[in-house]
Parts: C-alpha cells; structure tokens; sequence
C-alpha cells in the first residue's frame, strides 16, 4: 500500500513544460549577438592599448632627442667621439663613386639631404654661399648625401641652387644614412680631420649653426 501510495505521489507532482524550440532559438541567437558584441569590444580596446603602447616610444624618443638638443640644433649622438663610418656612394651625375675615406686629413662636413624635403630647400642657398666663400679657403669638405629618391629630382634640386660643392646619392635602402643615424633631412655630421665624429645637427644650416660646429673642427 505504501508503495501505491508514493507512485500515487509522483504521478499527481506538476512536469516541467517542454520549452518552445522557437523561443530557444531566438534565446540562443539573442546571447550570441550579446557575446559576439561584448568580443568586439575587448578587441577594440586591446588594439587601442596597443597602439598607444607603439606610438609612446616613439613620442618619447622624439622629445628625448629634442630635450637634448642645443639653442643651434646640436643633438647628441653615439657615433660623437667615434670614428666615422665609411662608405662608397655613386657621384649625382655620373663620374663614378666617391668615398668618405678619399678626404683622409681633411674636416669634412656631411649635409644629408632630399629635394622634396622644404628645410632642405631653404638651407641649399646658405650652403652654397658657405662652400663657395669659407669653407674651400678652410680646407673643409662639403658633401652632400642624397637620400632615397629619383636622380634626376635630385640633379633638378642641384640645378635649381646652383650646387657646385660634390654630392652622392645613398643607396637604395638608405644604409649609409641608417649607419649616421639619420632620422629625417636635412641632418649635418662634421668630422674633424683625424675622421672622428665631432658633432651631429638636426637644425638648417646658418652662419650661427655652422659656427658652433666649425669651431668643434679646431676652425673659426
């Protein structure tokens, strides 16, 4: 009787109602809009917090080199002190190669430089000035280091200013002016006569700038 009695039980408890398959269905899609927007989100933040953590070293680099700068565009440099390095570039306008080595016992001073480059284009009348009535009577060797472009753009950019002082053209992938460190145009490495780095500037050239470099070269 007893056993009667418990199936009795079970048999008058309420079953649970079958859920709508449609209802389901639209549940379910319902969650995966929600996951897929919240996935989304996440996403769009880590890839902000990415970006920002790839421009800061950058913005920090820039304001060091700037923090280290001199009034005259002076910046520091781990070639100063140092010997400076070699290279083989093609002459603008044919007549074969030229290397750094061929001014062996004579300052040099390495103008990098690119005719789209407008502080380019504004310092190239200052130079030739200079080149033409100082630095030949010092003894100091002007050279122009194209960067990365057509030569004929940069043959027009010689013509326009009326370049007489020798140019070259870097290669292809730059590596001469990676190997000076260079980070823009126009930039001037001078190096005094034992082929040591003295100084490195950032700023287009004037008289107030070339002075404070060529004093660096033992020159007034």
């Amino acid at each position: 009787m007893e056993v009667k009695g418990v199936a009795s039980e079970e048999l008058q408890q309420p079953q649970e109602p079958v859920a709508d398959p449609a209802i389901v269905k639209k549940r379910s899609r319902k969650r995966s809009i929600t996951i897929f927007v919240v996935v989304s989100l996440l996403n769009v933040a880590l890839l902000t917090l990415l970006w920002t953590q790839l421009l800061t070293p950058a913005q920090n680099a820039a304001s060091s080199q700037n923090s280290g700068s001199s009034p005259y565009g002076d910046v520091s440099s781990p070639l100063i002190g140092k010997a400076a390095p070699d290279f083989k570039l093609a002459k603008l306008g044919g007549g074969g190669n030229m290397s750094l080595s061929d001014f062996k016992g004579k300052p040099v001073v390495l103008n990098f430089w690119a005719s789209w480059c407008d502080p380019c284009n504004a310092e190239a009348p200052f130079l030739q000035k200079s080149w033409q009535n100082r630095l030949q009577s010092q003894g100091v060797v002007l050279l122009g280091i194209d960067g990365q472009e057509k030569a004929s753009d940069a043959q027009a950019f010689l013509h326009k200013y009326g370049i007489s002082y020798p140019n070259i053209q870097d290669t292809l992938d730059g590596s001469t002016g990676i190997s000076y460190g260079v980070a823009g145009f126009p930039e001037t490495v001078f190096i005094d006569r034992n082929g040591v780095v003295v100084a490195k500037s950032i700023a287009v050239l004037d008289e107030k700038v070339l002075d404070q470099e060529l004093k660096k070269l033992g020159l007034h």
